[in-house]
């Protein structure tokens, strides 16, 4: 259950379900859209995100659909709060990977707990499950 107006985080797997029609959870992705915007969710996502979103729509798809992924994601100011990766949040990261049951993490998911842990934002649109092992509500 979402909060009306709660701060909710957007991780690279949710945008790029939202992207892509074909998209096994495309359908999904979208039904969870239309729940936070209904909720009037405050989104925000990464630097890295960004970087992981835009670098796998542009050798996925091809530049159009990255390029118009942007301009939605970066697009009216205030709209997504995209939040920066300081150095402290990099360094920070690595001690996820300590954790036996964080198999298969990535670097940008790990940055991306430390980033959310720091702006305090406690719901995830992600399908990712490593969201959730770290103590993190999904989105549906």
């Amino acid at each position: 259950m979402i909060r009306q107006g709660e701060a909710v985080f957007v991780d690279s797997d949710a945008w790029i379900a939202l992207a892509l029609s074909r998209d096994s959870l495309h359908e999904r992705a979208r039904d969870q859209w239309d729940i936070l915007s209904g909720a009037g969710a405050r989104l925000h996502t990464s630097v890295p995100v960004v970087i992981e979103t835009f670098t796998f729509l542009d050798r996925n798809t091809n530049r159009d659909v990255a390029l118009t992924w942007k301009g939605f994601v970066l697009g009216p100011a205030g709209a997504i709060k995209v939040l920066p990766c300081e150095p402290r949040d990099l360094e920070q990261s690595w001690e996820y990977f300590r954790r036996a049951d964080l198999h298969q993490l990535s670097a940008v998911d790990a940055t991306s707990f430390v980033i959310m842990k720091r702006a305090k934002i406690r719901l995830a649109y992600t399908f990712d499950h490593h969201f959730a092992l770290v103590g993190f509500r999904l989105v549906g």
